[in-house]
């Protein structure tokens, strides 16, 4: 078993002299990292999602217009924004652990809270309430999530696509019975059940993550997001996961009034349909993070074929009148399908392509560096998550949800286009590079190997475990 990782006490300037013999297995510390992290995916994404189903139309009964309902979901991102930012430099200061499990502690207070504000007056009184409270939830949802994946790449330096993946499992499962399990409980208890239930549950993971969770030691990195985000592939990427999240967020938003005006719905029922979107991210998710770290030339493929198809899926969401197809339930339940599988392809290779991008370009290995990647990874996905909700109230309360949602699938295209011209002139510029060689042989070589590590050198890397990323076998990104 690999020495290096048996003692959680350990410092990184020992950790890479120390992880170079043969690993047959995770050693312990690897297992209650995982146990944890999944933990942590888990509680907090059923505590996130449950709002979806029923939310937006008690906010309606309290005198809330569309686009307000818009801004309180976006407020979420503003804060979480902010949040992953601060949070994501001062990781190594804060300590990770701490950071988790305070951030898991806020989180479960504020749920529990928001449950109570039925008791509240209708109008300005709630809506001042609903803007606190979820700002103050965002921060602590930002505190849990930066941790999660900054500690996440760390004990899996080498598989970190597959671990990435592996915990959207967990993810996709919070997602998946969030919106029917808070439907059900608001439908059958009222407003405050939901909140009060899931809460508690999330409050049970404080102890839980207390006891399991290693420590880690490290020292502050030198670097800075405006050095990370000043290389045009982590802009392009940044792009992607804005139109993921905000693809997202404007379904939190919009979804459930639509499905319920046009189809007639129940609560319950919305949350049920919410499992179209979910189910698939979460199955395909733990396969595409395998592929990734197998295969680490498909990324750019599946991000920008999952980018085009996640376009074309929204276009189809509504439909989009000018396509002259009928609205139907089960073309929205399929589309949700497609939109949740795209998205598992776009978001797993995302995370593993800006560290490999920070790495190339001189960034330190080490929890700075991951504490970097992972709250710029959370900005952006904040971002996204602050305009999808705003803009999309707006758009759907003025324009209808069908041309709405196909705005933000021309968002999708345009990503994965430009996103896909960057990859397509940087494998032009490589056959430059290579040239005198037959083209065919050097298509070959470029599009079923990765120009940018050897054969010799993956083939080493299952075998044994090197630092976070062998940049010396790896040129400059542009």
């Amino acid at each position: 078993m690999d020495p290096g990782l048996t003692d959680v006490q350990q410092t990184e300037d020992r950790e890479p002299e120390e992880s170079t013999g043969p690993r047959s297995r995770m050693s312990r510390q690897q297992i209650l990292t995982l146990i944890s992290m999944a933990s942590v995916n888990f509680s907090s994404m059923i505590c996130y999602s449950i709002l979806g189903p029923f939310f937006p139309n008690e906010a309606v009964k309290k005198g809330v217009n569309q686009t307000t309902i818009g801004l309180i979901f976006g407020c979420y991102a503003v804060c979480n924004l902010i949040g992953a930012l601060v949070l994501g430099k001062y990781i190594v200061q804060i300590g990770a652990k701490f950071m988790l499990i305070a951030g898991l502690f806020v989180s479960s207070g504020c749920t529990i809270i928001f449950g109570l504000l039925d008791r509240v007056p209708e109008g300005t009184p709630f809506i001042v309430l609903c803007f606190i409270i979820r700002s103050v939830d965002a921060v602590g949802f930002a505190a849990a999530m930066t941790s999660s994946f900054a500690v996440s790449a760390k004990v899996f330096p080498n598989n970190i696509a597959t671990v990435l993946g592996s915990l959207e499992i967990f993810t996709g499962l919070g997602l998946i019975l969030g919106p029917p399990l808070g439907g059900w409980l608001y439908q059958s208890f009222g407003y405050e059940v939901p909140f009060m239930t899931l809460g508690c549950f999330l409050f049970l993971m404080v102890p839980f993550n207390i006891y399991i969770l290693p420590h880690f030691d490290a020292d502050p990195t030198k670097d800075s997001f405006f050095r990370l985000f000043s290389h045009l592939k982590i802009v392009l990427i940044c792009f992607i996961i804005f139109t993921l999240s905000s693809g997202l967020g404007f379904l939190d938003a919009t979804l459930s009034l639509y499905a319920i005006d046009k189809f007639n719905l129940s609560p319950g029922f919305v949350g049920l349909l919410l499992l179209g979107l979910s189910l698939p991210y979460c199955v395909a998710s733990p396969i595409l993070g395998i592929i990734s770290d197998k295969f680490p030339s498909t990324r750019s493929w599946f991000m920008v074929v999952g980018g085009f198809t996640t376009a074309l899926a929204f276009c189809f969401l509504g439909p989009l009148p000018l396509l002259h197809i009928q609205s139907q339930l089960w073309l929205l339940v399929f589309m949700l399908g497609v939109i949740g599988f795209s998205l598992g392809m776009t978001a797993i290779p995302t995370y593993p392509e800006m560290l490999l991008c920070a790495l190339e370009n001189g960034f330190e290995e080490g929890l700075g560096t991951l504490g970097l990647v992972s709250g710029l990874f959370g900005a952006v996905w904040s971002i996204g998550m602050f305009c999808g909700p705003t803009l999309g109230g707006f758009l759907t309360q003025h324009l209808g949800f069908e041309f709405a949602a196909a705005i933000q699938g021309g968002l999708a295209f345009l990503a994965a286009s430009l996103l896909g011209l960057y990859y397509l002139s940087r494998r032009i510029c490589y056959l430059r590079f290579l040239g005198g060689f037959p083209l065919v042989l050097w298509l070959t070589v470029l599009f079923c190997l990765d120009p940018r590590v050897s054969h010799e050198s993956r083939f080493e890397a299952t075998n044994e475990r090197t630092p976070l990323l062998n940049t010396d076998l790896l040129p400059v990104a542009v």
